[in-house]
């Protein structure tokens, strides 16, 4: 199971890198929602290793069964290695490659607020999202709060594969 865990892990944890750095370098101009689809869209895409993981421990490794538990252990492992590979990128881009990025994303986000908020609603939603960014918004914290992303779908993804690839001997 190590070995399985530990390969496909290191696939989503690579994949997870690798589209970061494509969407940081073929995205810089897109606004921010559309940027935040396309992490979804690789977040999903690197927790895809999640079914492949499974699949190959049934399949290669444990002649054709694994058990609804044991598939659901396999995926949250592989989640969390593809999840540190986010957060430790998210880090990285957050801390080195862009240290302002906090401040960039709450002015850019204030100016949407601007344009749907008006009167005592506009400001009291700055005020929020000021205090917000303010309590959280450092890099540290964004890291983390990306690593239980990433676990908190990759669980979704591992209850739906263990629920389609358990098979009893």
């Amino acid at each position: 199971m190590k070995k399985t865990v530990l390969k496909y892990g290191g696939y989503g944890l690579i994949t997870a890198a690798v589209l970061f750095f494509l969407a940081l370098t073929f995205g810089k101009n897109l606004s921010y929602s559309a940027q935040e689809v396309i992490g979804y869209a690789s977040m999903i895409a690197s927790l895809s290793f999640i079914f492949f993981g499974i699949k190959h421990y049934r399949d290669k490794v444990n002649n054709g069964a694994v058990s609804f538990g044991k598939a659901l252990v396999i995926g949250l492992l592989i989640s969390a290695l593809t999840g540190l590979g986010i957060a430790m990128v998210d880090y990285i881009y957050t801390t080195v490659i862009n240290p302002d990025f906090a401040s960039e994303y709450l002015e850019v986000t204030l100016k949407t607020y601007e344009s749907t908020y008006s009167g005592a609603e506009l400001e009291a939603k700055k005020a929020e999202l000021t205090q917000q960014m303010q309590d959280y918004g450092g890099s540290g914290f964004m890291a983390v709060l990306m690593f239980v992303t990433v676990v908190l779908i990759g669980f979704v993804l591992s209850l739906i594969s263990a629920l389609i690839l358990q098979r009893k001997k």
